[in-house]
């Protein structure tokens, strides 16, 4: 059902404001983030519970969805270490991304999730996933949309410039620095997830038992991480405040669990680029937020390299969107799957979907995926 049922206004409207409510809860998710860092709690702990919390909303989901039979969810030793793999990945990318905004700010954590395209592609061009063509315009923007994203995200590492309401020139410091490399090596982790997950997707797991099952590894995998990371690990799992608790539940539930539901179905509506289209409203909407109740102080470097790699990311999906034209036809005789992101939308590598078309056709052939 192309129009993901509901009447002309969900039609017309659903999708649009699904992915707007998308990049709000995605916002709020750093403010919950960077609110949790000040009363003490530790990134990794953060990420742990609230991968826990994911895990448990999108088994419930699973349960509701399959008449409480968890048999679609079985997986051989292949595909289990493939999954291993990529929630390893998400996980990394997750504390890395705690680290960073916890060093640097709300706002550049957020500007740089529009990295994850372009290093995605940049992955892909180097393990031969994807063809680079110097004679094709197209293929030209997806590398200089790449090296935009990536000057843009330099910038705001080592260059966070006057006050944009003061005169005073203030230049990087060594957490603002590292917070930046740290978000550098999120977006990495990202691009790695992205594509590690084609496989599974294309001949193994269902979009809702690879999120499942993510979430569930990844819980499993920070608490290892936490034992070598953290000198007193039986101590750091205690909540030092009452409104931790709120700001682990939101962002296990709405962070992941919600906006994995929202998304997944946006993208089955309109495809996979114009969700991507949205993304940078994320960072928008995290920098009037934590301006406005984190007291964040806005730097003319920061908002400078922010709108680089936006515009890098709109380049390089100029230049992704002409794959639709190639890739038509394997979809019509193969019927390959698609995907996308819980917390960032990424452009698919090799993946033969259509990126501009809604996943959902009028015969009911249809996939997502998260990471």
């Amino acid at each position: 059902m192309a129009d993901g049922g509901g009447g002309p206004w969900l039609q017309w409207y659903g999708p649009s404001a699904g992915m707007v409510l998308v990049q709000l809860f995605s916002a709020l998710v750093d403010v919950a983030l960077k609110t949790a860092g000040r009363l003490g709690m530790r990134p990794i702990v953060f990420v742990t519970y609230r991968q826990g919390i994911a895990a448990a909303t999108l088994l419930l989901a699973s349960l509701a969805a399959r008449g409480c039979t968890l048999r679609p969810m079985a997986v051989g030793a292949r595909a289990f270490a493939l999954v291993f793999a990529v929630s390893l990945a998400s996980t990394t990318g997750q504390y890395f991304y705690l680290q960073g905004l916890l060093l640097a700010s709300p706002s550049m954590a957020r500007a740089t999730t529009n990295l994850a395209p372009g290093i995605t592609f940049a992955i892909a061009a180097v393990i031969g996933l994807e063809k680079v063509d110097i004679r094709s315009l197209r293929s030209v923007a997806k590398v200089v949309g790449t090296a935009i994203c990536l000057a843009g995200a330099v910038f705001m590492a080592f260059f966070k410039g006057p006050k944009l309401l003061g005169v005073v020139l203030v230049s990087a410091t060594g957490d603002w620095v590292k917070g930046g490399i740290y978000l550098v090596g999120n977006a990495v982790c990202v691009s790695i997830c992205y594509i590690l997950q084609v496989p599974i997707c294309k001949s193994y797991l269902d979009p809702l038992s690879l999120a499942t099952w993510m979430c569930f590894l990844a819980t499993l995998q920070c608490a290892a991480m936490a034992f070598f990371l953290e000198p007193n690990y039986l101590q750091i799992w205690k909540l030092n405040s009452f409104w931790e608790f709120p700001c682990i539940l939101y962002g296990g539930v709405f962070g992941s669990g919600i906006n994995f539901f929202l998304q997944s179905w946006c993208i089955s509506v309109k495809g996979p680029l114009y969700s991507a289209i949205f993304t940078p409203l994320s960072a928008v909407i995290t920098t009037i937020l934590s301006t406005l109740f984190l007291h964040e102080e806005l730097h003319i470097g920061s908002i400078l390299g922010a709108i680089t790699i936006i515009v890098g990311l709109y380049v390089v999906l100029w230049g992704k969107a002409d794959d639709v034209k190639r890739e038509s036809p394997a979809i019509n005789s193969s019927g390959s799957k698609g995907g996308v992101d819980s917390d960032s939308i990424g452009v698919r590598v090799q993946s033969q979907t259509n990126l501009s078309e809604p996943l959902l056709s009028d015969n009911g052939n249809s996939s997502t995926h998260t990471c």
